[in-house]
């Protein structure tokens, strides 16, 4: 089976599980135009791996998992020593900080890491699959030149800030959402978890855990659906009378303006949530939000769970 049906054979599965309503996840949050600045650099591959050590280029937590495998990875690296042109970066610099989000290539980068460190996984990472003097061999292996020309090899970055408007976010999401659009497109919450990474994200994955939210969604979704329903609960809860169309920039706004909460907000937080899951389940039993059917009912999970 190939990866592609792979993926939507996982597709289907959460549909059969979820039923949405709303209809408006496909349309842009993008209602303004914004005032952004950018700018290129090139820098070398161990400039690179130095700002990744040392935080200063951050790959959010959440973000889609390395999925490169060591062939993959031994085939980038080895451009580099060819001394071929690779794609380049795609970096959001923090207003709040001097820290830079990595929007697009975290594959590359973290290849790279892996090398430099020299290790893939458990194992010792040498170049595999590729037919070049280099295979076989792990970075501390390579001769001096050829380290020095790895060390050296240049990978263009693009930097870009966005000036105003200064209450959201929603150009760092539309950049996310269209550049990676040429892979499998990702699934709103999934670029939220990137883009408005903090505090409150971390929240919605612990509250994610609880056992009678997984009795009542069902398995994890690999697309981070379920993790959507916690941030709408408390979307509604807190900002009812904020509610517009779309529904994706309603959750964006939210979260990215309530990303950083404080200790006592997120207890907050957590005993609403451990709350309404106690309240429906003596109520409801085990399967609520799901009339008629096997699928649990968005647009009932919204109207009954912050009633």
């Amino acid at each position: 089976m190939s990866e592609n049906e792979v993926e939507l054979r996982s597709e289907l599965q959460e549909l059969e599980n979820i039923e949405e309503n709303d209809g408006a996840d496909d349309e842009s949050i993008a209602d303004d135009l914004y005032t952004i600045s950018s700018h290129g650099v090139d820098q070398t591959a161990e400039v690179l791996i130095g700002k990744i050590n040392k935080k200063q280029f951050v790959i959010p937590e959440f973000q889609r998992e390395y999925v490169w495998s060591k062939n993959d990875a031994s085939k980038f690296v080895e451009s580099l020593l060819l001394g071929l042109p690779v794609p380049g970066i795609f970096l959001y610099k923090e207003p709040e900080s001097q820290t830079h989000l990595v929007i697009d290539g975290q594959q590359r980068l973290k290849s790279l890491q892996r090398y430099f460190h020299g290790f893939f996984g458990n194992q010792k990472f040498r170049l595999s699959g590729i037919k070049s003097k280099w295979n076989g061999l792990a970075y501390d292996e390579l001769d001096e030149d050829d380290q020095t020309r790895l060390d050296d090899a240049i990978i263009h970055v693009t930097i870009f800030k966005q000036d105003t408007p200064t209450n959201n976010m929603d150009s760092v999401y539309e950049v996310f959402e269209r550049i990676n659009i040429g892979g499998m497109r990702l699934s709103p919450e999934e670029i939220r978890s990137c883009v408005a990474h903090g505090n409150l994200n971390k929240l919605l994955f612990e509250l994610n855990d609880n056992e009678i939210w997984r009795g009542i969604f069902g398995p994890k979704s690999k697309r981070l659906k379920d993790v959507e329903l916690i941030l709408r609960f408390f979307a509604f809860k807190n900002n009812l009378e904020g509610y517009e169309r779309p529904m994706k920039k309603f959750l964006t706004d939210f979260m990215t303006e309530n990303r950083s909460p404080d200790e006592m907000t997120q207890e907050t937080y957590r005993g609403d949530w451990e709350t309404m899951l106690t309240r429906v389940k003596n109520s409801c039993g085990d399967r609520p939000f799901r009339p008629g059917g096997r699928a649990l009912n968005v647009a009932f999970f919204d109207s009954f769970s912050v009633l």
